[in-house]
């Protein structure tokens, strides 16, 4: 809080889901008793809950920032392990690549691993990148563990870098619980509309269809698509990138489990968008992401159905969104989380990911009752840099492509791209050089992986390499492979560790 001696006292939370209870759990955690924080929510109204993968953030948020046990969280969530994302199809059909969490190899001095590879690698000495990164070679192999405390500094076990799987609607319950132990009030009602006040238009208070008004000095916008507050109310505006990423609706249906569960994500393109395979210990969930330009809902759902492992579980259910943001996240004093602050398709697990991203910003940025325009203009600049560059990094597995075979493959392969996209493309294909940008989510590695996954191969690399005298590189290279691969066979099974740890309770 702000020590000025008009601190805010409520805060009204508008619809609950994941995002909601996200925001209210933190808000509660951090603020204590200083504020009230009620939560306005109807059982009336459904959650979208599709995000059912998430990226290594999240354990940060849920232990650090929550002090969530993990492996409770786990087991009530029904939840298992992530180290990445399986792309297949992407760069043309057959092609096949995994985008795993963490570091690739071993850099040397100021140069990353991947610049050495590829001297080998451009000379054909070199195995694929990702067997030089350990949750991207365990993730196929159906491998996984956490890092265990008494690995040496230098092994590749000493930092396994890994997210979740896990049951939105459940984790929504299960930080439900934790939330109102620690003082939030959840309050049961529609929400008809929001009162302003005259002289600024601020929101005073939102209106229950019962009749009861909830006031509060700053409302959490977690309304879903609608946006009631940050749009409906307020009329903030919307950030359009269908030219970009065209997909515009996704069926999503469960289906019964077949197997083991795998510790990784799988996306498959298809011929108007791609498939998701999310794995839980009780079932897995599916979906297709689609252009409605380019396929009938109706094919859409036949796809989904037509490539499941397993037995469906329910009707394809529908979801229709449009790819961009809000032009502002905060405004006057209202703050917008999750679908209602704007929408990326789940192609790299970044919405829960964003949700968790915005209630730390906002804490950081915390204002008073006189809600000083420089935390709410420096709230919106740090956001929209966030949306921007994960929308690039998305935009990406569409543009490097080399399919032919479809109307929409032919849209994503020859649209215009945004200008800070085409510079890294051109800076990694002539040298294999990546430079992260500010405080960027997705870091070298995850952009090295999905370049080379998707056939951006550099002409060249870093000169210093050369200055290697060419033995010692390829010890080096080979060196880095042994010990990713040593330690990878010592992994126990994914569905051993789940078994051992947090396991989920029967039925």
């Amino acid at each position: 809080m702000t020590a000025t001696g008009n601190p805010i006292r409520s805060i009204v939370v508008v619809g609950g889901g994941s995002a909601g209870w996200m925001a209210a759990t933190a808000l509660a955690t951090y603020l204590g008793k200083q504020a009230s924080i009620r939560l306005v929510e109807s059982e009336e109204i459904g959650i979208v809950g599709v995000g059912e993968a998430s990226v290594p953030y999240m354990k940060q948020f849920n232990a650090g920032l929550l002090g969530i046990d993990e492996f409770d969280f786990v087991a009530r969530t029904q939840g298992t392990f992530k180290l990445g994302i399986q792309f297949n199809d992407w760069g043309q059909i057959g092609d096949s690549y995994v985008h795993g969490f963490g570091r690739i190899g071993q850099g040397i001095g100021p140069l990353p691993f991947h610049q050495f590879w590829l001297k080998l690698f451009l000379a054909g000495r070199a195995r694929p990148i990702g067997e030089y990164s350990l949750p991207t070679l365990a993730a196929p192999l159906g491998k996984f563990m956490s890092s265990p405390g008494n690995a040496p500094p230098d092994s590749p076990l000493a930092d396994i870098a890994y997210a979740y799987h896990f049951d939105a609607g459940l984790y929504a319950g299960y930080l439900r619980e934790l939330a109102e132990r620690r003082g939030v009030q959840r309050i049961e009602g529609k929400i008809t509309h929001a009162v302003q006040r005259s002289e600024d238009g601020f929101i005073d208070a939102v209106m229950l269809e019962s009749g009861e008004q909830v006031a509060g000095d700053l409302f959490i916008d977690c309304s879903g698509f609608r946006g009631l507050l940050i749009e409906q109310t307020l009329e903030t505006g919307y950030i359009d990138w269908t030219h970009w990423l065209p997909c515009n609706r996704a069926m999503a249906v469960p289906c019964a489990t077949a197997g083991p569960p795998t510790p990784y994500t799988r996306s498959t393109a298809r011929a108007a968008g791609w498939q998701w395979r999310i794995p839980l210990q009780s079932r897995i969930g599916n979906g297709y992401v689609y252009s409605s330009e380019h396929i009938s809902d109706d094919e859409a759902a036949a796809t989904l159905l037509a490539n499941l492992d397993g037995r469906a579980l329910a009707d394809p259910r529908p979801l229709r969104f449009t790819t961009g943001m809000r032009r502002k996240l905060w405004n006057r004093n209202v703050v917008a989380l999750g679908l209602a602050s704007g929408f990326m398709e789940p192609l790299e697990s970044t919405s829960i990911y964003l949700v968790q991203s915005g209630i730390q910003r906002l804490l950081g940025l915390f204002p008073d009752r006189g809600f000083d325009p420089l935390l709410e203009r420096q709230f919106n600049e740090e956001s929209a840099f966030e949306y921007e560059s994960t929308r690039d990094f998305l935009i990406l597995h569409y543009c490097a492509t080399r399919r032919n075979d479809s109307a929409f493959w032919d849209y994503c392969r020859t649209m215009s791209i945004p200008d800070t996209l085409q510079r890294k493309i051109d800076m990694f294909r002539s040298g294999g050089r990546y430079f992260r940008t500010g405080d960027e989510f997705f870091a070298l590695p995850s952009w090295v992986q999905v370049m080379l996954g998707q056939g951006i191969v550099p002409a060249g690399y870093h000169p210093i390499v050369d200055d290697m005298p060419e033995q010692a590189l390829v010890e080096h290279v080979a060196r880095v492979h042994r010990s990713i691969a040593d330690s990878v066979a010592a992994m126990p099974r994914h569905q051993d560790f789940i078994d051992r740890h947090c396991r989920a309770p029967a039925g």
